[in-house]
């Protein structure tokens, strides 16, 4: 969908910012509840140091507080104008929703913030050999 070497592609697939090789996440599966952001220490492929200082990845709490208020707001437009919900109905949809997408707003977070600092090396990707 989004081209290697873009930082939507980086972000969408959960791989490395600097080679869009290597994983981003030790885990796959989102919904295991303690593994949910547990990282490498490294891009397997790179070599890039994910935890580039101890407290960076607080400021991720930032992109996930955006990222939480518009899907609040979203999911209260689509309750109450498409579906006319009451108020409480609209707050229980909000809530049920953020519940569940709460890990993939976590991943999501992290994976952008560090994205906003680390720019991808066309000479860290793998050239595929064709014969």
């Amino acid at each position: 969908m989004f081209k290697k070497g873009t930082k939507l592609y980086s972000i969408t697939s959960n791989k490395c910012p600097r080679s869009h090789e290597g994983q981003f996440f030790k885990h796959r599966f989102i919904y295991i509840p303690n593994k949910i952001i547990l990282l490498p220490k490294n891009c397997p492929n790179c070599k890039l140091k994910y935890l580039i200082d101890s407290s960076f990845f607080y400021g991720a709490m930032y992109v996930g507080y955006g990222l939480t208020v518009a899907i609040s707001v979203t999911m209260f437009l689509i309750a109450s104008l498409i579906f006319n919900t009451t108020l409480l109905e609209s707050f229980i949809v909000i809530l049920i929703t953020l519940i569940l997408l709460m890990p993939l707003i976590a991943r999501l977070s992290r994976v952008f913030w560090i994205n906003l600092f680390i720019e991808f090396e066309e000479k860290f990707t793998q050239k595929k050999m064709t014969f």
